[in-house]
């Protein structure tokens, strides 16, 4: 297998939770652009066929399905779904997630619940339903952020919290399965990037990450969507447990 060969999913399915927006958006597309066809899970349905009917136009198979990765048994139905309709899932990128900013002092219990059961716990239910029926050479990408560990000094305790857990739970997985199942667990911590979520951020946070960066920007979608193709690929079949910032050096500093 040569090396370009190795970033090719051709005959692989890839589940991509969080798959109605944003970075989820682009990361269907890529992977169904390397040769994998998809299962996209989201709670907003109406989006999530936007991205299923981008996929087919790139000719490979999608299904959507509506799904709430808080809740356990969703996460299995999603799996299920994949194994009905293609016989196989071999890649899980754990994208969905939400965030808060709000001082810590006012947070109250429900809404710093609220986001770990998302960001954190449904990357977990996630995990175990994939784990269960995937086969060994498949992959885990879970999706953490810089914030997990460099936050910027916004009130973001319960997002921040949940991607610190992301990145401990992907060392402890890729513990777990990456001998005795074949799966490897690794992490992308993304910084920040052109997206819907930045365009409405203020100006000045953006102008103070730009600054931190040697780089001098924020990054562009496909030079995150890159990244998570290595890890999702036959190209990292050497790393497990690692986790990628692709932020423009600004966890440097």
């Amino acid at each position: 297998m040569g090396v370009i060969d190795r970033f090719r999913l051709d005959g692989r399915v890839a589940i991509i939770t969080g798959a109605s927006s944003g970075l989820g958006i682009g990361f269907a597309t890529t992977l169904a652009e390397a040769g994998a066809d998809v299962l996209l899970g989201a709670r907003r349905f109406d989006r999530l066929e936007q991205t299923a009917g981008m996929v087919r136009a790139l000719g490979k198979r999608a299904i959507a399905v509506e799904t709430d990765v808080a809740d356990p048994e969703q996460c299995s139905a999603l799996v299920a779904a994949g194994i009905a309709e293609y016989g196989r899932v071999d890649i899980l990128i754990n994208n969905a997630g939400v965030g808060t900013a709000k001082p810590a002092l006012k947070e109250s219990p429900l809404e710093y619940s609220s986001v770990l059961d998302v960001n954190l716990k449904g990357a977990y239910w996630m995990a175990q339903a994939f784990a269960r029926v995937a086969l060994p050479g498949s992959s885990i990408v879970n999706i953490a952020s810089i914030l997990g560990f460099r936050p910027f000094g916004l009130p973001q305790a319960a997002y921040v919290s949940s991607k610190a857990g992301l990145i401990g739970l992907t060392r402890d997985l890729a513990g777990q399965w990456s001998g005795r199942k074949g799966i490897r667990v690794n992490a992308l911590a993304p910084g920040y990037f052109e997206s819907e979520m930045t365009e409405q951020m203020d100006g000045s946070i953006l102008a103070a990450v730009t600054a931190l960066s040697p780089i001098g920007r924020i990054g562009r979608a496909e030079e995150i969507n890159a990244a998570l193709l290595y890890l999702a690929s036959d190209a990292s079949s050497y790393c497990t447990g690692i986790v990628l910032p692709v932020d423009g050096g600004v966890s440097m500093y």
